[in-house]
Parts: C-alpha cells; sequence; structure tokens
C-alpha cells in the first residue's frame, strides 16, 4: 500500500512539475507574440513618419495638425546689373583685288594638207590666191592645186617643201616673202627660177602668177643608147612652137608643151614633185596649163636662171 501511495505522488509532483514548465512556455510565448507586436508598431511608424499620408497619421493617432505659418522673406530683391551699350564693332572695309578669271587659251589651228576640208582651208585658198599662187577658187577643198599652191609658196620663202599648213608656214603666210621679176620691162613674159623651182608669169614688171615647177634632176639618163645628162638649159629665150595636145616623147607624155629651145619644153605633166625630176623640160600642173596655153603664144620671151 505504501509502495502504490509513494508512487502516486511521485506521479502528481511530475505531472505538477510538467504543468509548471508548459505555464513557463505559454508565458513565453505570449511574451514574444507581444514583442512581436510593439516591434510591428515601431516600424509602422517609422515608415509613416516620413511619407505624411493619412494612414501614418491614424497610426500614430494624430487627429488635427498645425498650420506651418512660414516666417515672411525679407531679402532684399535682386537687382540685375544694367545693360552693357558697347560700341559697335566698325570692320574696316575689304580692299582686295578683284579675281581676275584666266581664260583658257585657244586651240591651236590644225595643220591643213590634202584632203583638209572647211573654213580654214577657204581662209587659206583666199591667201594664197592674194599672194598670187595658183589657186584659183576657195572652195574649202584642200586638193592638188591647194597643194601646189602651198609648195610653191614654201618654195618662195625657203621652207620645207612638204605641202603642209603647219605653223611655220602658217606665221610666214602673215608676212611673206614677195619675190621679184629678173626682168621689169613692159609686155607679158615667162620666167623659171631654178633654184626654187617655181615659174613666175609676168607682165609689165609685175609678177601675176606663181606656178609650181620640177626642172631637170641633174642626173643620167639613157635615150637611144645614149648617156644624158639631165640639165635644163638657161639663158633667155622666146616659145618657139605649141602642141594643143599630149605628145608622147621617148623620155615620157608632155601636156600641152610650148618649146622654147629644142625639144626643152615647158608643159603640163601629171607628176610634179616638189623637187628636180625631170629629164631637161619644165614641168607644171596640167591644170596650170590648161589656164595659160592660150596666154604663150609664138614668139614669148621666156628666162631660165638661177637666183
Amino acid at each position: 500500500m505504501t509502495g502504490d501511495g509513494d508512487a502516486a505522488g511521485t506521479r502528481r509532483m511530475a505531472g505538477v512539475v510538467a504543468t509548471g514548465r508548459r505555464s513557463i512556455a505559454a508565458r513565453r510565448r505570449v511574451a514574444g507574440v507581444v514583442a512581436a507586436g510593439l516591434v510591428g508598431v515601431l516600424v509602422l511608424g517609422a515608415c509613416s513618419g516620413g511619407g505624411g499620408d493619412g494612414q501614418g497619421q491614424a497610426a500614430q493617432g494624430v487627429t488635427s495638425t498645425s498650420p506651418t505659418t512660414a516666417a515672411p522673406s525679407t531679402a532684399a530683391p535682386t537687382t540685375e546689373p544694367a545693360p552693357t551699350t558697347a560700341a559697335p564693332t566698325t570692320a574696316p572695309p575689304t580692299t582686295a583685288a578683284p579675281t581676275t578669271t584666266t581664260k583658257p587659251k585657244p586651240a591651236a589651228p590644225a595643220k591643213l594638207r590634202s584632203g583638209s576640208e572647211g573654213a580654214q582651208v577657204k581662209a587659206l585658198q583666199r591667201r594664197l590666191h592674194e599672194l598670187g599662187y595658183q589657186v584659183q577658187a576657195a572652195d574649202g577643198q584642200f586638193g592638188p592645186e591647194t597643194h601646189h599652191s602651198v609648195v610653191a609658196f614654201q618654195k618662195v620663202n625657203r621652207l620645207g617643201r612638204d605641202g603642209v599648213v603647219g605653223p611655220i608656214t602658217r606665221k610666214a603666210l602673215e608676212r611673206p616673202r614677195v619675190p621679184k621679176p629678173r626682168s621689169t620691162k613692159a609686155g607679158f613674159h615667162v620666167e623659171a627660177d631654178l633654184t626654187l623651182q617655181v615659174v613666175y608669169l609676168v607682165k609689165d614688171g609685175k609678177i601675176q602668177e606663181i606656178l609650181d615647177a620640177s626642172s631637170a634632176s641633174g642626173q643620167t639618163y639613157t635615150v637611144d643608147g645614149d648617156v644624158r645628162l639631165a640639165v635644163t638649159p638657161q639663158g633667155s629665150f622666146v616659145i618657139q612652137r605649141k602642141i594643143d595636145a599630149w605628145r608622147r616623147s621617148k623620155l615620157g607624155l608632155l601636156y600641152r608643151p610650148a618649146y622654147f629651145i629644142g625639144g626643152y619644153a615647158l608643159h603640163g605633166a601629171p607628176s610634179v614633185p616638189p623637187f628636180p625630176a625631170s629629164h631637161g623640160c619644165i614641168r607644171i600642173t596640167t591644170t596650170a596649163m590648161d589656164r595659160w596655153f592660150a596666154k604663150l603664144p609664138v614668139g614669148t620671151p621666156m628666162l631660165v636662171y638661177r637666183s
């Protein structure tokens, strides 16, 4: 019995202890909750304190806010400095030299030669005709008669005999050499200058026309088995006879020959080179011979010389 009573008492004591422990734990939990609540209130107060909204004021129990009365400002008004009146800057007038536009140099005139055509050729033909050379028409076509006129001009002016009007010949055309006949007697006569390889048709001491010509080459040739020297006789002669046609000789074709001594004649030829090339006759173009044949009657004086 006693043992059971002690056991029961022990159990009761243990229950009291357990109950006490539970009470202490419960009190601790309640204290924790209360502490957490206070922390929350403080946090809410801290968040609402800077914001100034209505919810924060209600949480802190504030029902009215006293109006803030700002002290009136007594600072003196700011006075801006008076505007500066600077004297206008007067720039000296510019006296720069006016811009000079350099005009481009005109293109150099083109070289004129056989086959050329146009206004420059016309001007050339007019100039040559004015100076007495054999070209007759200013048609703008650089044909054979224009070519021979240029060659004769180059011969008289001691230029290269290429028949091309380049810078040198063009300059000479501006200030040309004017040839003079050997004889100034009255009437009409013919002169052949073997040095220049030209023929002058002269009337009353004035040259009427200057023809391109080609005389003896100075070389040897063979005819009828004889070796002969190609020379053109010099001296004072007259036209002895004429043939108004092509004549075929042993030495070639002669167009409308006008013989001035023996078998030597002034005649037209298909080829009149710018250098001595005949067997002894004096060649001129067929066109020139057509123009002058009727003006060379038998008895016309003819001078042949070297200048």
